[in-house]
């Protein structure tokens, strides 16, 4: 029998933690079990607006953009999410992202094209949420008047 070490584990002993990404949260800049991503230990310096930090949810680990910093905590948002989370505080952080592979293509946080994907996934988001609302009721519509057979 293995022992599986806790994310917390590897990133103290190795001083970074490397692992494909799983779900759709942070879609479209990661898909579900094809990219990877590199996560250093966090510091004693505040994350800043559009990182993305590693928590912990309960028993599960998320991965999401930061939209908004508070005196005492984070709003924070996947990249494929409707709801803001709130009250992710500097203790709920285990780590934040420092690099990914996409498509085994190597990407920084500080690369100029991220970043400005960043600043665009942000500040779009009610626009994006609207447009899904809208292209969900448009598909009950849809099969409402095409039922399948």
């Amino acid at each position: 029998m293995t022992d599986k070490k806790t994310i917390e584990q590897a990133i103290a002993q190795e001083g970074k933690f490397v692992s494909t990404t799983s779900g759709i949260s942070m879609y479209p800049l990661f898909a579900d079990r094809r990219d990877t991503i590199i996560i250093l230990p966090k510091t004693a310096e505040r994350l800043k607006k559009y990182d993305v930090p590693l928590y912990r949810r309960g028993d599960s680990y998320v991965l999401h953009r930061i939209v908004e910093v508070l005196p005492d905590s984070y709003v924070i948002c996947g990249d494929n999410c409707e709801c803001y989370e709130y009250g992710i505080r500097d203790d709920d952080i285990i780590g934040y992202l420092a690099a990914f592979y996409r498509k085994d293509k190597y990407y920084t946080v500080d690369n100029k094209a991220y970043r400005a994907y960043s600043v665009i996934i942000v500040h779009t988001h009610h626009i994006r949420v609207f447009l899904k609302r809208v292209r969900r009721k448009l598909a009950r519509f849809y099969r409402k008047i095409f039922p399948r057979k």
